[in-house]
Order: C-alpha cells, then structure tokens, then sequence
C-alpha cells in the first residue's frame, strides 16, 4: 500500500521534480477559435467532457454522427445533450459549479485537441432547434465559453496504441455482467447486454 506520508504536498516539490515546459508547449495556447484549431474541433465527432461539482467529479463521452460541438462564434462552443441515463452527472455541476475541460479526439490520429472553459445550460428553443435529428430535440444545450485551446502530444496515445488493430482486446466484461456483479444479480446479466443494442437505436436521440 502506498505510504500517503509520502505524497508531494507543494507546487515548489512537484515542480523540484521535472523540467521548465518547452517555448511550443506554452505557444500552442490560443484563447479562441483559430482556423486550424476551427477545423480540428469541427473534424472531430467525439471528446470526453470533464466537470466538477458540489459531489464531486466526472467525466462523460460525447459523441455525434458530425461535429461533437458547434461554434457559436470564435470564443464560444455549443454541445447538444441527448438522451442518457438521466444522471445528470455532468449537468449538475455544470449548474453549480461551470468550470469544464474537454478532449476531442479524431480516429485515427494520436493527437488530441483540448479545451477547458466556463459552461452553462440552456434550454433555449432556437438554440436547441439548430441540433434537430428529424423531429427530435435534445432536452438541453451546454455553452461552452472558451479560456484556452491547445493541442496534447501524441505520447499518451502512442503509448496506448489506441488506434492499433493490433491492440484490440474483446476479452472484456460486458456492462450486463459488470451491472449484475454490483447488484448482487439483481440487475444485468446476459438478458440485459441482449436487448441493449434494440433499446439503444430506438433512444440514440
């Protein structure tokens, strides 16, 4: 077990331990929308949205079948929600709190375009229109106001292998197994992982 007597306690500590950040790590910062960070962000249909709140932490995928976001103007994201399972996690803490992160990942490439800001929720009708899938409307819109945009190196992902086919692992507990070892059985199991991909189509919107 890790000794917590031994956890580095002060800025001055952590920074004793590694290096002044290189002058492109510092200068790859923008405030707002550039061109290309404009295109990468539109490119990309899926980010991890991370918030924090009275309860705590969270991290929630988002994910479109086109942009993940919308560009309301250059300082200024807008992310439709959808249905879920109605935790609201993220969304609580948007409400109390605001402050957001988000990562945009693009398949295929191992560089990730980061975002961290201040959000709120709106349930505004023209602004919910502008994500209308057919006749379907998400129940609200999170506004995201843009501090800064900058891009992660690729190590992490190259570490992973996460794009490597090679890499793949299907030998992994399935959310119905998962849900029925936390419930004792009482929920999950293999009738739930059966019937989820049905219920997912007719709810994906």
């Amino acid at each position: 077990m890790t000794n917590k007597d031994q956890a580095i306690d002060s800025l001055t500590a952590l920074e004793a331990l590694y290096g002044v950040p290189g002058a492109p790590a510092l200068r790859k910062v923008a405030r707002r929308m550039t061109p290309l960070y404009r295109k990468w962000i539109m490119t990309s249909r899926f980010c991890v949205l991370s918030t924090v709140g009275e309860e705590g932490t969270d991290g929630s995928p988002r994910g479109e079948d086109g942009p993940v976001v919308l560009e309301l103007d250059p300082g200024t994201l807008a992310m439709p929600d959808w249905r879920g399972n109605n935790r609201l996690d993220s969304l609580r803490n948007i409400v109390t709190d605001g402050r957001v992160s988000l990562m945009f990942f693009v398949p295929g490439s191992n560089n990730i375009v980061r975002v961290n800001g201040v959000a709120w929720l709106t349930a505004d009708a023209d602004l919910r229109q502008r994500f209308v899938k057919k006749t379907l409307l998400p129940a609200t819109v999170i506004v995201i106001e843009i501090s800064e945009i900058y891009t992660q190196c690729a190590r992490a992902m190259l570490r992973a292998g996460l794009w490597d086919p090679t890499c793949e692992n299907a030998d992994v507990p399935t959310v119905g197994q998962i849900l029925a070892e936390v419930s004792e059985g009482e929920e999950g199991g293999e009738s739930y992982d059966a019937a989820w991909c049905a219920r997912a189509a007719k709810t994906m919107w």
